[in-house]
């Protein structure tokens, strides 16, 4: 079974991070949540939850994965300033290996300019930054275009899952 990175910060969506992990662990997958500071408790958005982070992105590298989900909120915005988050994500889609991406969470691929000629869709607010990114945006509730699989919101969650329980087959 594969080896997801889950990569958050604070005031992640809580149901973008929480759902899909179940999922992954279910269908027996592992979930390694990874951050700027391993040991610390990062809160959700609108639920609270508070997820520890397991490790730190200086200490892992697109190799000890086999996937990379990026939750939607705040979070993405947040770790789009942090220079190794921004690698870690680049070093995935240049890997070619699955990235799962699900409302604001283009905004770190955007940051680390590797969505050029892509095809995805995200949040409502973001949808002028995706096409300045160079990207094509689609107004669906799961795109997938190669390893990348993106949705716009929590109402996309079912999809979203789906589409990814497909990409780690």
């Amino acid at each position: 079974m594969g080896k997801i990175a889950a990569i958050l910060t604070d005031w992640f969506e809580d149901s973008e991070y929480s759902q899909p992990v179940q999922a992954f662990k279910k269908d027996g997958h592992t979930v390694v949540t990874v951050g700027p500071e391993a040991g610390r408790t990062v809160t959700g958005k609108r639920s609270n939850t508070r997820v520890q982070i397991e490790k730190s992105v200086s200490e892992v590298s697109v190799e000890d994965f086999d996937a990379l989900l990026i939750p939607g909120g705040f979070s993405p915005d947040n770790l789009r300033v942090d220079e190794r988050a921004v690698s870690f994500a680049s070093d995935f889609m240049e890997a070619n290996k699955p990235v799962f991406a699900i409302c604001h969470a283009p905004q770190l691929l955007i940051t680390a300019d590797v969505l050029r000629g892509r095809t995805l869709t995200g949040y409502d607010s973001i949808i002028q930054d995706i096409k300045n990114a160079g990207a094509k945006f689609v107004d669906r509730e799961v795109v997938v275009d190669g390893n990348l699989v993106s949705s716009r919101n929590p109402g996309d969650l079912p999809a979203f899952v789906e589409a990814c329980l497909k990409k780690l087959e």
